[in-house]
């Protein structure tokens, strides 16, 4: 069995991943520990904290433990806003620590995007503004061109964690843009897993949420990319066979 491990910021979304592992069937194990959130609050100072090396290092003795093969820090905003080398020193100390191939979800962005072929993308955020400017500039250091960016002003992964279908859809479809291939919607408090077929039915293009690409990621890790449909085009169109 191929198991990823992910350290996952707090509660607001944490149950995406069982759902997920449901979904990709068996032979898949993605087991989840908390790390501590501190401070709730999309706000810099707090997302540098909250990402810290210590932090992260406290859940991967656990991981190893349930048997990961590799780990992703399941969190987008206390990753991208550490910048882009930031972000691959984030990723090289949580390797070193746990002895394993290690990622985050913001690059599990930008991995995905590639894999898709994809350039042009928007970005709908549920963070304030100014942390939303901060996704942009990492993408763009990946390469890809942003064509619109949308934040919402939401301080709290708990407020986030609250929110629907209807209100997942509504942010997808204020964030999309006519230019963009791709839209994206990075925020692993948010609730997706369930919702990936109504989103790209309703944009009529991929939409990449922030726990889908972080599962998918670990499988990248792990060179165990899988067709699942139901997950949306990037677990259809980038499977390996």
């Amino acid at each position: 069995m191929a198991s990823v491990g992910f350290l996952y910021p707090g509660y607001s979304a944490e149950d995406d991943y069982p759902r997920l592992e449901s979904l990709l069937g068996g032979g898949i194990s993605l087991p989840l520990v908390h790390t501590d959130i501190g401070e709730d609050a999309h706000r810099v100072d707090a997302l540098l904290e909250m990402g810290s090396a210590a932090r992260l290092a406290a859940g991967v003795d656990d991981l190893k433990e349930r048997g990961a093969e590799a780990i992703v820090w399941a969190c987008t905003s206390a990753s991208f806003v550490f910048g882009w080398e930031g972000a691959h020193e984030q990723v090289r100390e949580l390797s070193a620590t746990a002895g394993l191939p290690a990622s985050s979800t913001s690059f599990a962005f930008a991995h995905a995007v590639q894999a898709l072929g994809a350039r042009r993308v928007a970005i709908a955020a549920t963070y304030p503004d100014d942390v939303a400017e901060r996704f942009h500039a990492f993408l763009k250091s990946a390469g890809a061109e942003v064509v619109s960016t949308r934040g919402s002003g939401i301080i709290t992964a708990a407020e986030v964690g609250t929110w629907g279908r209807e209100e997942v859809l509504a942010l997808a479809r204020a964030g999309d843009h006519p230019d963009a291939e791709v839209v994206l919607l990075p925020d692993t408090a948010l609730h997706t897993a369930e919702h990936l077929p109504a989103l790209e039915a309703e944009l009529r293009k991929p939409v990449l949420t922030a726990n889908q690409v972080t599962a998918w990621e670990g499988l990248r890790l792990l060179d165990r990319t899988l067709s699942c449909p139901v997950l949306g085009t990037l677990f259809s169109r980038t499977a390996q066979v």
